[in-house]
């Protein structure tokens, strides 16, 4: 994995490091797959109090965590707040589709009231 450099800046890993098996365990958990269904309607960056959950501060840290080491999502700090970006361009270069079809899956489940 990257290093980061300083306290404040998180470790992410290379395009190049990011495994399919991690993303799709990153993306198999419901409240984790609700925050990247959220960033990939959101026209850029939020912040994590921007994305609703009914989980306590730890437990969505934790969740943020896991997407971000598993390179589905991209974090970073603009003064005290840390904002949230998906990497669509990374996961649809390694993986053609695999987000698109996971983001339409997920929708008609939600759609399906499941």
């Amino acid at each position: 994995m990257s290093a980061a450099t300083s306290t404040r800046e998180l470790v992410h890993p290379l395009r190049a490091e990011i495994r399919l098996e991690g993303v799709l365990h990153a993306l198999s958990d419901p409240l984790r797959l609700s925050i990247v269904r959220d960033l990939a309607c959101a026209e850029g960056e939020l912040t994590c109090s921007q994305i609703p959950l009914p989980i306590t501060k730890s437990t969505t840290t934790y969740h943020f965590r896991v997407l971000r080491e598993n390179g589905v999502i991209q974090q970073i700090y603009r003064g005290t707040a840390k904002m949230n970006g998906l990497r669509r361009p990374d996961l649809d270069a390694l993986f053609p589709g695999l987000l698109d079809a996971v983001l339409s899956a997920a929708s008609a489940q939600a759609a399906r009231g499941a």
